[in-house]
């Protein structure tokens, strides 16, 4: 195994000199934190558990208790961390994942999912020394289910480790996982487990490919469809080990800091456990995935001792870097691969309601607003429970059978967002567009996020109706009113996007080697040439094929797009094109992030999440729950529960979107 940690023996080691800095550093009334963090981040584990010994032999005392008495807080549990073995360090973090009341079910499945034989081998006989019990009957004890299963499979440490790869085993593993799941009513659990929890990396990686093959969907998404709970997270976790480990890590780490509050366990638990072994790859992934630097995230998150701590064991910005090291670079075009190969099935939360009679819901809705006060639970109970092309039937005959216009009428009785919430339900999708299109220019100020996001995710045939409804509606063209209220680049990529004329069809695979070639030429172009060139391939080129060219882009110039994007451009230029991305790549994913940005911090940006929650609910909503849920380690339902309390103090808004939302994940 070739170890890529940014921590590594330290030349001219001398662990009795190090033995007396550390003592002086703690020695009278208080400590010297910088110099015990400088030199304890800058020597390896093996090389600490010298220092440890010298100091004992030196001084008579232990050094880790010293440590424990002298520092605090999470800088104490930080440097004390650092002193453990990896093995010991593993034990104590699955111990107290299971002590007391409660499970830390996350860091049970970080731990045994990224291990491999030798090191669960290592950390279960560490943990037999030090607490005197068996891990295996502990975790059996605070567990259950097929999650407690795949658990004990982990915890054998017997993963095939050969390298050898049967063809034949290979096309059977993959029958047998869609016969297990996506091919039958139900799921057999049973064979996930035995054949993800046992067969090698290797041979999974080939399983995972014959696979997408077989049911034209991702593993991933296999397991989001088939199982729930701790179970699919356990799953989903050891594919994405199988897949890369690092880019495991990346994520656990952006997840640990990430919104209010930092996951300072999972943070600590990581930057050591990875710091000797693939952290410059972790550092990598990061930078691959999100929008900045693993280092950047850390210093913006952290503070203090605690942070310069972090920082030392990160090693270094990759927002200062160019291109991806080569694990990196494999990876971006792996994950480009795999979004060409995957159709996804897109689910919505929002289906037509059986035994529907719409004379019969239109006088319910009558009823609910005659008279003094409103039943606005009668109205969500119709409204959030009917399909849109039902909602059209009801507002017919509302004014066959009582003369009065429904939406006139809703708009009467009901009030602020919960008054914009049903209206957008009641209008048809291309006329919700529309009218989504013009509150974004209306007024002073435009709301650019909302273009580009309603533009670069539409269909042709969408945005031709939108375009339609929108002529109705204001009397004018969309375009012309995009003309009149944006400028520059960003004009031009809104109406090359408003002519709905984007291509159609699969990749051409000679065609997207040349478009790859051209995008990584024109990064050596001045902005005004690159931004023109990445229009006329962005804005016209259908998503399969975009697929492809990005996937080749990586293999040309050893970057990746949207490193690209972020890194070169800025503004709405670098949004929209950011955004066409990651739709191309996976717009479930894409709008998880909206609805994540539309609720995080102070306040809620109503219009956005009314409006994808809106477009989204008869789509593919129940597809965006799952990637909210992987994504920020909570569900849609729950964030949508807690974001919007405050704002809405009768709850039917809430109640809506919880509907909509369609349960909790």
């Amino acid at each position: 195994m070739v170890f890529r940690g940014t921590i590594t023996d330290a030349a001219n080691f001398d662990p009795s000199v190090d033995a007396e800095t550390l003592y002086n550093a703690m020695k009278g009334i208080g400590s010297d934190k910088e110099a015990i963090l400088d030199l304890i981040t800058s020597r390896s584990n093996a090389q600490r558990q010298e220092i440890i010994t010298a100091y004992k032999s030196s001084f008579g005392q232990d050094l880790i208790e010293d440590l424990k008495y002298e520092l605090t807080g999470k800088f104490e549990r930080l440097i004390v961390s650092l002193m453990r073995t990896p093995a010991y360090h593993d034990a104590k973090e699955i111990h107290d994942a299971i002590k007391g009341v409660g499970t830390n079910e996350r860091c049970l499945i970080e731990v045994l999912a990224s291990r491999n034989n030798r090191q669960i081998h290592e950390m279960v006989a560490a943990y037999k020394d030090a607490y005197g019990r068996d891990m295996e009957e502990d975790v059996i004890g605070d567990t259950s289910g097929h999650f407690k299963k795949m658990l004990v499979v982990l915890l054998q440490g017997t993963r095939d480790e050969s390298g050898v790869v049967d063809a034949d085993l290979v096309q059977q593993d993959a029958q047998d996982l869609y016969s297990a799941g996506e091919e039958q009513w139900g799921t057999d659990e049973a064979k996930f487990i035995m054949i993800l929890g046992n067969r090698s990396v290797t041979h999974l990686h080939l399983v995972f490919e014959a696979y997408e093959a077989i049911a034209e969907m991702s593993i991933e998404d296999s397991i989001k469809h088939e199982l729930s709970g701790d179970f699919e997270r356990l799953m989903l976790a050891v594919v994405q080990c199988i897949r890369s480990v690092p880019m495991f890590f990346a994520r656990r780490l952006y997840k640990s800091m990430k919104g209010l509050g930092t996951a300072d366990n999972t943070l600590i638990r990581i930057m050591i456990s990875r710091s000797e072994i693939d952290m410059l790859d972790i550092r990598e992934c990061f930078r691959l995935r999100y929008e900045k630097s693993l280092y950047n995230m850390i210093k913006d998150d952290t503070s203090g001792d605690y942070k310069r701590t972090l920082l030392n064991l990160c090693g270094g910005d990759d927002d200062l870097a160019g291109e991806f090291f080569p694990e990196a670079a494999q990876i971006a075009y792996k994950m480009w691969e795999l979004s060409a190969m995957t159709k996804v099935q897109l689910r919505p939360t929002v289906r037509p309601a059986s035994n529907f009679d719409p004379a019969a819901d239109a006088q319910a809705l009558r009823k609910a607003m005659k008279g003094f006060g409103t039943d606005e639970d009668a109205i969500i109970d119709i409204v959030a429970n009917r399909s849109n092309a039902q909602r059209q039937e009801i507002r017919k005959a509302f004014k066959s059978l009582l003369g009065r216009d429904l939406m006139k009428d809703l708009k009467s009785e009901l009030s602020k967002n919960l008054e914009r919430l049903i209206i957008g339900l009641m209008l048809t999708p291309a006329e919700f567009d529309a009218k989504m299109m013009r509150k974004a220019m209306e007024g002073a100020g435009t709301d650019e996020h909302a273009l580009i996001e309603i533009l670069a995710t539409r269909s042709n045939e969408q945005i031709h109706a939108m375009n339609a409804a929108y002529q109705s509606a204001y009397k004018t063209s969309l375009e012309e009113a995009i003309q009149s209220d944006t400028s520059g680049h960003f004009c031009r990529i809104l109406v090359s996007l408003v002519q709905g004329a984007r291509e159609e069809g699969p990749a051409d695979v000679e065609r997207a080697n040349t478009d790859a070639q051209e995008l990584a030429s024109s990064c050596n172009a001045d902005s005004d040439d690159m931004e023109m060139k990445f229009m006329s391939i962005l804005c016209t080129r259908s998503f399969p094929h975009l697929r492809k060219v990005f996937q080749e882009f990586v293999r040309c110039s050893n970057k990746d797009i949207e490193q690209i994007i972020k890194k070169e451009m800025s503004g709405d230029v670098k949004n929209s094109f950011y955004a066409i991305v990651r739709s191309v790549k996976n717009q479930p994913s894409y709008f998880a992030d909206r609805l994540y940005k539309a609720m995080k911090g102070l306040g809620t940006d109503d219009r956005a999440l009314i409006r994808i929650m809106v477009s989204r609910s008869e789509v593919d909503l129940f597809n965006i729950r799952k990637e909210f849920k992987e994504t920020y380690d909570s569900s849609l339902h729950e964030f949508i529960q807690v974001e919007t309390m405050i704002g809405d103090t009768s709850g039917d808004y809430r109640k809506t979107l919880l509907v909509l939302c369609g349960g909790e994940d």
